[in-house]
Order: C-alpha cells, then structure tokens, then sequence
C-alpha cells in the first residue's frame, strides 16, 4: 500500500505500540519505526490505494468526523501472507459502521481503493512488520502476547502518502 486513510490513537496507546516496535527491532525483526523514511505511526487504516487525492478524500468526509473518539481494544495478533505482522482491534459495531460510512462517502465522490478494505472484507489491524523472518516469528508473536490487550481512542486522522512523502491531516 502506497497511500492510506489512517486513524491515529491515543497517545498512551501510541507509546506502547512505539514501545513494541522497539522490542521486536531489538529481537531483530523490522517494524514500520524505521520502515522506509521512518516517518510511520501506529495506526489503523481506514481504506488504502496506489494513490490518494487528499482533498477529495477530505472533501468526500465534509460534515462526517474522519476521526471519531472510538474505544478500541488492540487484543489479537494475526498475520497476513508475506509475514505481515499486526494487532488486531476488537471489530465493535461503531468502528465497523464508521468504516462503511467513510467507504460509502468516498465511493459517492468517486474516490476508490483496494478491495481488501472495503466493507465486508476489511480487517481492521495496526501493522507492525511488513515482513517477519520466519526464523523471528514465535519470538515476535510472544513479544505482542507481552503487551496486549492495547486499549486506545482514536484521536486524529490523516490521508498519508508515504511514496510521494506526503500528509493531510483530518479534522
């Protein structure tokens, strides 16, 4: 993913989430701290594409929050393929209906995205690795078991372009 909706957290919850980062580059698996210019935070995205037109994006969410004050509760690890490793929220009914209502909004301003973050295949997560080693996984998977639950409030939002080094800031 190039260019990313994401909800930003608490800033307690950011710091433990920072803090795990650390743990895992210490354990000597990369996270996004040091991903590519160093410039990532924790977060959950809320739609991802090659490319994002901030201002539409921001346009298309005119009158809507981008960046409600959701209770989430970081209380599972997952994996997707390549050995991207993330925490999991607790998928609550508000988070879930503010995520339909940001797609629904940005498909009636023409705004696209992958499908794997539109409703129905959306998996809310935090990323930390973009690519575990395979001999690093227990370790990192008994790294997260450490720390969570994580609880947090979504407390900002942003469009990031992390290819073009770019930032819009919502709300």
């Amino acid at each position: 993913m190039v260019a990313a909706l994401e909800l930003y957290l608490d800033a307690v919850a950011e710091r433990r989430i920072r803090n795990l980062w650390d743990a895992l580059e210490e354990s000597g698996v990369q996270t996004l701290r040091n991903l590519t210019h160093g410039k990532h935070r924790p977060h959950v995205s809320l739609t991802g594409a090659p490319e994002l037109d901030a201002n539409a994006v921001a346009n298309a969410l005119s009158g809507l929050p981008a960046a409600p004050p959701l209770e989430l509760k970081f209380d599972f690890i997952g994996q997707f393929l390549g050995r991207v490793l993330w925490l999991g929220p607790t998928p609550t009914a508000e988070l879930l209906a503010h995520h339909a209502e940001v797609h629904e909004r940005l498909a009636k301003a023409g705004v696209g995205g992958f499908d794997l973050y539109r409703p129905g295949n959306w998996v809310p997560h935090c990323t930390l690795s973009m690519r575990v080693p395979l001999q690093k996984m227990t370790e990192a998977i008994r790294l997260c078991l450490d720390v969570i639950p994580i609880p947090a409030t979504i407390s900002g939002a942003a469009v990031a372009d992390h290819a073009r080094g770019q930032w819009l800031r919502l709300g």
